[in-house]
């Protein structure tokens, strides 16, 4: 625990919630495990779905890989919340007072919002754009936009630990 935290983050680490984490022999390591692979999963359908965007993986159907995939990056990405949430409660004022922990809730948060405001252009696209026909230029901005951030969210995930 931080002396200079929060105090709210300070008792999120003290709650008995996060207390059982630490005591217990298995919790704070599934729920890493479940994080790390719950990332995977994420990572790899926001790729394919970008990539298929971006017109450099050229699916037979790209409209059904991408609806799948966003399927899944949707799920994933709540799996990683729940898993993220457990890691965060058991050491909440060191993590939390991290530099590139900040980073990536930053990212996380730059790519939820370009998720957002694609959203609404992706499923009308997707309807009209038969197999053969590249997406629309924004659309290619934005999965561009999504690999980097997504990427790099995974990327701060793994440097925090260092520091």
């Amino acid at each position: 625990m931080l002396a200079d935290a929060p105090a709210f983050l300070i008792a999120i680490e003290q709650s008995s919630f996060a207390l059982a984490i630490r005591q217990s022999v298995w919790a704070y390591p599934t729920a890493n495990v479940g994080h790390i692979l719950s990332l995977f999963l994420f990572a790899g359908a926001a790729c394919v779905m970008d990539l298929v965007l971006l017109g450099v993986v050229r699916a037979v159907n790209p409209v059904a890989v991408v609806r799948g995939a966003r399927r899944a990056t949707i799920a994933a990405l709540l799996l990683m919340l729940a898993t993220g949430s457990i890691l965060f409660a058991a050491e909440a004022s060191h993590v939390a007072m991290n530099p590139v922990f900040q980073i990536k809730l930053a990212l996380i948060a730059a790519g939820l919002l370009n998720a957002a405001l694609i959203g609404p252009l992706l499923r009308p696209t997707l309807d009209e754009v038969p197999p053969p026909v590249g997406f629309p230029l924004r659309l290619r901005a934005a999965a561009a936009m999504s690999l980097m951030i997504w990427l790099s969210v995974a990327g701060c995930g793994r440097l925090i630990a260092y520091f």
